[in-house]
């Protein structure tokens, strides 16, 4: 109560309703990137039962990478979009900026996720299992990271 009115909380966030608009060449990622969403939304609404916790996020890191890695290959392989786009896609969370910026450097172009390389996530301080060029792991061992569900994603394999 303030000074006798009873004043109501909002318990609900509020929506964002104005939206920049996108710039030109959206149109030739929208179809994809809906599509991405589409199945984003049904990973996040798959039940998990029977699963370990870390693997019912898997299928949701999965889709979050190749997302991201569509509009890095869009913009610096094919070069399909413009800077602006680009920017526009990065500002707006269609894509991992962070990820997108470890794969520009050298040793890390197939890189699954930031979590993988980040040596206090692991035992002994080192990097994870994924990241171990398949020559130099045990020929058969099936290695699943426990993090994203990556089976190697070392520069050289």
């Amino acid at each position: 109560r303030v000074h006798g009115e009873i004043r109501e909380v909002s318990l609900m966030p509020k929506i964002k309703t104005h939206r920049t608009s996108p710039p030109e060449g959206w149109d030739v990622v929208e179809p994809t990137l809906k599509e991405f969403e589409r199945k984003m939304r049904e990973a996040e609404n798959d039940p998990h039962d029977g699963k370990r916790k870390c693997e019912s996020v898997w299928p949701i890191l999965r889709i979050h990478h190749q997302r991201s890695r569509y509009i890095y290959d869009a913009f610096y392989r094919k070069r399909e979009i413009t800077r602006e786009l680009y920017d526009f896609l990065i500002r707006e969370k269609y894509a991992d900026a962070a990820l997108i910026a470890r794969w520009k450097k050298p040793g890390y172009e197939n890189l699954c996720c930031l979590r993988c390389m980040q040596t206090r996530d692991h035992n002994f301080t080192t990097t994870c299992i994924c990241r171990v060029p398949k020559a130099k792991r045990e020929e058969h061992n099936v290695v699943e990271c426990v993090h994203c569900g990556c089976r190697g994603c070392a520069t050289g394999d």
